[in-house]
């Protein structure tokens, strides 16, 4: 919207709802817009991810074809991408079963 556009809204809504009831109409709209704003954000962030990780997929099964020998930068930075990620989730299961067996009680009364 140009800058007269804006204008025109506003004279509109003044005559419309008056001046004590315009300004908590605009709160509500922009309230609405960045309620929109932050569920589109976040749509698209999911959708990035999502992409992200099925260029991975894919690319971890051109890896696997060539039986990971000679493989180009991408598929190395693939493959060592997901190799840290599966690192870092069976480093944080160990930890987890670790500090659960640790605070089990012991029946030392036999």
């Amino acid at each position: 919207m140009g800058m007269w556009e804006l204008v025109v809204v506003f004279i509109v809504g003044l005559v419309v709802l008056g001046p004590e009831r315009l300004p908590v109409a605009i709160r509500t709209v922009s309230r609405w817009v960045k309620t929109a704003k932050a569920m589109a954000n976040s749509v698209k962030a999911e959708v990035s991810e999502e992409l992200r990780v099925h260029e991975l997929h894919e690319n971890l099964k051109k890896a696997e074809q060539q039986g990971l020998k000679d493989l180009s930068p991408d598929l190395q930075n693939s493959v060592s991408e997901l190799q840290r990620a599966a690192q870092s989730v069976t480093h944080s299961y160990k930890k987890s079963q670790s500090h659960a067996t640790n605070n089990q009680p012991t029946d030392d009364s036999k």
